[in-house]
């Protein structure tokens, strides 16, 4: 029986969710990008934090960062080059309470923001995508 999957924490929702292309790639089926794989995204190509880093920030293991950043990666790809749109929901996430010890790299976002979006506009419809990769 595998192990339950862990809960990635994530201090920031996204501030859009999703992006459109500008040719006619707009009316296919969106790349689902979940908002965990958009956390190790932000951390690791913006914040520069190493997968040890991120992972320690995410509560979770670096291999699983890497297996999330890698998935993350070949996602943006494939909207990018296929010119398909982008969605940022769903995931395995809990939104940081602003309390946690290592909260965030700098100052935590969740304490500053103060009118942060629904949690819940980014949990739902992101698991039906196939291009997921399997827990």
């Amino acid at each position: 029986m595998p192990r339950p999957r862990k809960c990635r924490r994530v201090c920031r929702l996204p501030e859009n969710e999703g992006f459109q292309p500008l040719g006619p790639g707009a009316a296919e089926t969106p790349v689902i990008l979940n908002v965990d794989e958009y956390e190790a995204l932000r951390l690791i190509d913006l914040e520069d934090l190493s997968q040890e880093e991120c992972g320690e920030y995410m509560g979770i293991a670096r291999t699983t960062v890497q297996q999330i950043y890698g998935s993350a990666r070949k996602k943006l790809a494939r909207a990018l080059v296929e010119g398909l749109p982008l969605r940022i929901a769903g995931g395995d996430f809990s939104l940081c309470d602003g309390t946690e010890q290592r909260c965030c790299r700098r100052s935590c976002h969740r304490r500053q923001a103060g009118n942060l979006k629904n949690v819940e506009d980014f949990q739902q419809g992101g698991n039906e995508n196939e291009n997921s990769p399997a827990p």
